[in-house]
């Protein structure tokens, strides 16, 4: 079994760059342009929960203007685990830039994942703006917290008949390479 950065296992059946480029085509672009989408739908957000709270604030004479000091990171926390630990793996923002959130390690990408990676994604990237010039050396042009994590982001499109071509080799109709036999 394939070994990642860190030495910790990896799936065998994900592609890489070499054997199915089309999953990687303009990943980097379609990030920031995804990126760019979620900030505005997390402002506005903000922005509305904000007034939301305003109002509650005077019905209930002051005690929900409490609710402010965790508006912002509620409200950014609420969004990407709704959106990265749903069926679709992706935000708002992926979904409409065609990426997709994929697990590089034998795990699933459950709940824990979709709450570790924009937490580490923060992080990393409020540290020093330098770790966004990572992927332009990793070979599946990973960023540092798709690494720390497990995780690719590859093109949906793409994927999606990769994925079709791997269920053809299983004997079940529901097993497949994202929803793996329960005894393994």
């Amino acid at each position: 079994m394939p070994k990642d950065t860190f030495g910790l296992n990896m799936r065998d059946d994900l592609p890489t760059p070499d054997t199915s480029p089309e999953l990687f085509e303009g990943v980097l672009k379609r990030r920031v342009f995804a990126f760019i989408i979620d900030a505005v739908i997390l402002i506005a957000s903000i922005a509305v929960s904000a007034v939301i709270l305003g109002i509650l604030g005077i019905l209930t004479l002051g005690l929900a203007w409490l609710g402010y000091f965790i508006l912002v990171p509620g409200v950014i926390f609420a969004y990407y685990v709704i959106t990265l630990g749903s069926p679709a793996r992706a935000t708002i923002g992926m979904q409409l830039m065609d990426i997709v959130l994929t697990p590089t390690r034998t795990r699933t990408l459950d709940g824990g994942l979709a709450i570790l990676h924009p937490i580490v994604g923060w992080i990393s990237q409020s540290l020093t703006p330098l770790v966004l010039l990572v992927p332009l050396f990793t070979k599946r042009r990973q960023m540092l917290h798709d690494l720390v994590v497990g995780t690719l982001m590859v093109r949906r499109s793409p994927m999606q008949r990769f994925w079709q071509e791997e269920v053809r080799g299983y004997d079940e109709p529901w097993v497949s390479p994202t929803n793996p036999r329960w005894d393994e």
